[in-house]
């Protein structure tokens, strides 16, 4: 049995959308603000049982509430009940609700019994719907209608010429204190017969029939066992205490070690045969320790007791001793880390460190790792755990749900690495989960480190798109990608886009824009740019891929899939119309371009001169996400007369672009020298082909670098392309952040009215 996905409606940014689990480890990536600790949350919210009552209506998606405020406006205008639709109908496209959708099968059809909706299902799929809705509503609307009347009444009787807005105003209002207990999750079922495929990444969700009827009964109870490891754990501290998070212990690997023997291992609670030897050296330890004791004490015991102390029917004083064996895990150096390796040749005492002094980074590792043995093995039951559970509880669930939430937040880069490559074998390492089928494992991870989404298999990662508000009164949400579907192909190209983030870094998983540049120069030196001539750019999280030319369009699918907002920088490669050599750009020779980009991607052009005329606005991809830059003719003053140049690549164009920079250079060396003597040729072609000479030759990457080296970067002007490209980047990203689309007042004032 597993989950095979899940549809989420009207949580949060997450308005429909539907996230497929992988078989075994699940990874949710994605922008910053982008949807993942919203799917997150919501899985735990609705699938803990525990967790019910934490939903608030800051979880409802925020636009929803004009249809629930409207509903409510309805309640309040209408004098005759009767009048009125009270059905659930109408509230349940403003609701949050997850569809889950599990495979089962026909071996353990006795386990989901509950589930099967008509007699002719034969294994597979199956479906519930945890749906969040009033739990009345004909009593939900006489205690609202009853509120909003007794505070429009109030309010007219005040005499103050303060004007009052008295509690409720709208049913949000009411509903943000009595939310909890006037809605409840209620279970459906649904008919996979019915099941529908996404569009365009937004969840077709199932419409269940009018006056259907819920569940009675928990769904999911004996089906999953589900385990969460929260974002915030304080463990991350040596010093803090142990502290409890919805029901999860969690604190330093002391603290796990005593609950873990305490659960497991005490050999007190339903003893053994195996324990006795333990109890018999406790007992005896005790015995001993109580004559101990009495010796010890006889002499101040006597003192006492002459002083007719303490008087009643004068009883003796008689020490004892409890020994509990889990008070020897309860001091701050019950776990040690020996500092000594190997043998002890000298045969001098090891040397050991408490838990405290030891690096964080491994220290939450090690906790980390030891709270999912523990989920392990609640889960099988091991040891004590599985006698101390009535019958009906020990029936192991055949699915084990283990949420792990942004495991970076207290994990060094490489640890990162080590936990997410262990984590599922650790999950699994138990003897009656090696190779079984019946007991099955998912884990799902949501994460923002680049490390985390690197150790991977990318067929695991569920990329979250968001999406800007383009309509009045609509908010920004999410939709899901799998990107085992864009990296599960076995073309060249999803392999090369595997081979080159895997070879480089994955950072545009998470990134709001991605710019792919054409050499070593560009990346050494479009940082500047940002942070020097684009703050607003350089406050987002950007990704520069150095990719170059011939390859940057091999990334279109990937790209295109993850709807990142792209700039392409890449180089004209003015060649011959009647071979591949490469030449210096000029018009009206029917010369070509040999970049793949600008032939296979935008603007799909080929003639030198069309490129170099090539409008401004066409130079974007048919979705508006991707713009393409590149070298073209700009003016520039020589010899007192402005003139036309044209740029065969990067470094000539920031040349001419800083022409007194270069000139005024001192000492320069390498391709720097090489571009300021180019600058002393008497006219400007001369000048541009010595350029283009000294490129066939130079060392790129060395001439940004000697450049940074000679010159303060603010003083450094980017071609004109590649500030056409930066400021198209950011306008992109500032429409990307239309978080509201209202009529000049902000979300909450209108929900308020």
């Amino acid at each position: 049995m597993k989950i095979k996905f899940v549809e989420i409606q009207n949580f949060r940014k997450l308005k429909s959308c539907r996230i497929e689990f992988g078989d075994k480890e699940t990874v949710l990536v994605g922008a910053n603000n982008s949807g993942k600790t919203s799917a997150m949350d919501a899985l735990i919210l609705f699938l803990k049982q525990n967790r019910h009552k934490e939903i608030t209506t800051t979880d409802i998606t925020l636009s929803n509430w004009y249809g629930i405020n409207e509903i409510g406006s309805t309640w309040v205008k209408c004098n005759n009940s009767a009048e009125l639709n009270l059905d659930i109908g109408q509230w349940l496209s403003f609701l949050p609700s997850i569809d889950i959708w599990i495979d089962v099968d026909m071996s353990q059809i006795h386990y989901v019994s509950h589930l099967i909706p008509t007699l002719s299902w034969n294994g597979g799929t199956l479906g519930v719907r945890l749906s969040f809705e009033p739990r009345d509503i004909e009593k939900l609307y006489k205690e609202f209608k009853e509120a909003f009347n007794s505070a429009t009444e109030t309010a007219l009787k005040n005499s103050s010429e303060t004007k009052l807005s008295l509690w409720p105003q709208s049913l949000k209002e009411f509903l943000e204190k009595r939310l909890y207990s006037r809605f409840k999750i209620k279970p459906y079922l649904l008919d996979p017969s019915k099941l529908a495929d996404p569009v365009d990444g937004v969840a077709n969700l199932q419409k269940l029939p009018d006056n259907f009827v819920s569940l009675d009964i928990e769904p999911f109870k004996g089906l999953f066992k589900i385990d969460i490891i929260n974002a915030q754990r304080g463990f991350s501290d040596a010093k803090t205490s142990d502290i409890t998070n919805s029901g999860n212990s969690i604190g330093n690997l002391s603290s796990q070690l005593r609950g873990y023997f305490d659960k497991h291992l005490n050999p007190y609670e339903q003893p053994t045969l195996g324990d006795l030897d333990a109890l018999t050296a406790i007992e005896n330890a005790k015995n001993e320790f109580d004559k101990k004791l009495k010796t010890s004490f006889r002499s101040a015991i006597s003192e006492l007791e002459s002083l007719g102390y303490p008087g009643f029917s004068d009883p003796q004083i008689t020490l004892t001793s409890k020994i509990n064996p889990i008070d020897g895990l309860s001091h701050d150096s019950a776990v040690q880390f020996s500092i000594t390796k190997g043998k002890n040749s000298t045969k001098e005492p090891p040397l050991f460190l408490p838990e405290k002094y030891n690096g964080l980074g491994y220290q939450n590792l090690v906790s980390m790792v030891f709270k999912l043995i523990r989920f392990r093995d609640e889960w099988m039951r091991k040891g004590k755990a599985g006698k101390s559970l009535e019958t009906v509880d020990n029936i192991i669930e055949p699915l084990h749900l283990v949420f792990i939430e942004e495991p970076e937040a207290h994990l060094h880069a490489q640890v990162q690495q080590v936990f997410i490559k262990k984590a599922y074998n650790v999950l699994r390492n138990h003897k009656n989960l090696k190779d079984s089928a019946k007991h099955s494992t998912q884990m799902i991870v949501s994460t923002h480190s680049s490390h985390i989404a690197h150790e991977n298999d990318f067929g695991c990662l569920r990329y979250f798109r968001k999406n800007p508000a383009n309509n009045k009164n609509e908010v920004p949400n999410a939709t899901v990608v799998n990107l085992s579907k864009t990296f599960g192909q076995e073309d060249d190209t999803s392999k090369f886009a595997t081979r080159y983030l895997k070879t480089t870094h994955c950072d545009l998983f998470f990134a709001d824009a991605v710019i792919l540049v054409e050499g070593p120069a560009e990346r050494i030196l479009f940082p500047h740019f940002i942070s020097q001539k684009y703050p607003e750019l350089d406050s987002r999280y950007i990704t520069i891929l150095e990719i170059g030319g011939s390859h940057a369009h091999r990334l279109k699918p990937l790209i295109e899939d993850l709807g990142l907002i792209t700039l392409v920088i890449t180089d004209i490669d003015s060649i011959n119309s009647d071979s591949i050599n490469k030449i210096q750009p000029e018009r009206n020779k029917s010369y070509r371009s040999g970049n793949y980009t600008l032939k296979n991607w935008i603007p799909q052009k080929e003639n030198l001169d069309e490129l170099l005329d090539f409008p401004m606005d066409k130079k974007v991809s048919e979705n508006a996400l991707v713009r393409v830059a590149y070298q073209y003719p700009f003016k520039i003053t020589w010899d007192n007369k402005n003139q036309e140049v044209i740029p065969y690549t990067f470094e000539d164009a920031l040349t001419f672009s800083n022409v007194e920079l270069f000139r005024d250079l001192t000492k320069p060396t390498g391709l720097i020298k090489k571009m300021s003597e180019a600058l002393s040729k008497p006219t400007l072609p001369e000048a541009m082909t010595a350029m283009f000479d000294a490129l066939g030759t130079g060392k790129k990457a060395e001439m940004a670098l000697d450049l940074l080296y000679l010159q303060e970067p603010s003083g450094i002007e980017p071609p004109k392309y590649i500030a056409e490209g930066l400021e198209w980047l950011q306008e992109k990203l500032e429409y990307k952040d239309n978080d509201y689309l209202g009529s000049g007042t902000t979300s909450q004032e209108v929900l308020d009215e």
